[in-house]
């Protein structure tokens, strides 16, 4: 969800690269640039255009911004079985509408793929938003299978790893996690969400399928 990541080590290389970074922007006009320190320490610069910043961080779920792109998302949601208002949430928190935004991580295009995780889904060109969002509901999809339908935590997964989800027994107690879930469910639900901290307590959203149709519920 971030754009030209680049490590920094002492005061002086962090300002020679903020330097540059500015001084090779293209569009010095439409970016911000941006120092963000990681939870290990470590820092990272990076800009983004004003509009895909206001986009990720909306508090309503935004209109897809290019029209061709609607049919894409509905179709790989609808053959995953999938809300498409889920991954409409999943891309705006992600990379707000970039088709080609590159995270501090590696992580590429609208559903923000790892490349390991885009070559493992066939996904030749995770710039290519019909390839992205069929590698990255696919990759919803597995998740939701493995954490049986629970959103909450097939979203945390998404962020953190399943890996991390199983560690923790639910959420892990990373605040970027904790604050993506809550955004990507305000997102889908329409709503302020609580996010519980175990895959066994309180009454969790997960998906169910009626009549062909697919809901996000909270019964048992």
């Amino acid at each position: 969800m971030s754009f030209l990541p680049m490590a920094m080590g002492s005061n002086l290389g962090r300002w020679a690269l903020l330097a540059l970074l500015i001084a090779g922007s293209t569009t010095p006009a439409s970016a911000q640039v941006r120092i963000v320190t990681r939870e290990d320490g470590s820092r990272f610069i990076y800009n983004e255009t004003p509009v895909q910043h206001e986009r990720r961080f909306a508090n309503r779920l935004l209109p897809v911004p290019v029209a061709d792109w609607i049919p894409v998302i509905e179709h790989h949601a609808s053959s995953q079985g999938l809300p498409s208002r889920l991954v409409r949430a999943v891309i705006q928190a992600e990379s707000g509408y970039n088709a080609r935004a590159v995270s501090n991580k590696g992580c590429i295009g609208l559903m923000q793929l790892k490349p390991s995780t885009a070559r493992e889904l066939a996904v030749k060109d995770p710039y290519d938003p019909e390839q992205n969002v069929r590698g990255g509901t696919t990759y919803l999809r597995q998740l939701l299978d493995r954490f049986e339908n629970r959103v909450e935590l097939a979203v945390a997964a998404y962020n953190a790893g399943p890996g991390a989800v199983e560690r923790h027994g639910g959420i892990p107690p990373y605040a970027e996690t904790r604050d993506y879930v809550q955004r990507v469910m305000r997102l889908y639900s329409g709503a302020d969400f609580l996010a519980g901290s175990s895959t066994r307590m309180g009454r969790m959203p997960h998906i169910v399928r009626r009549d062909g149709k697919v809901y996000m519920t909270t019964d048992p």
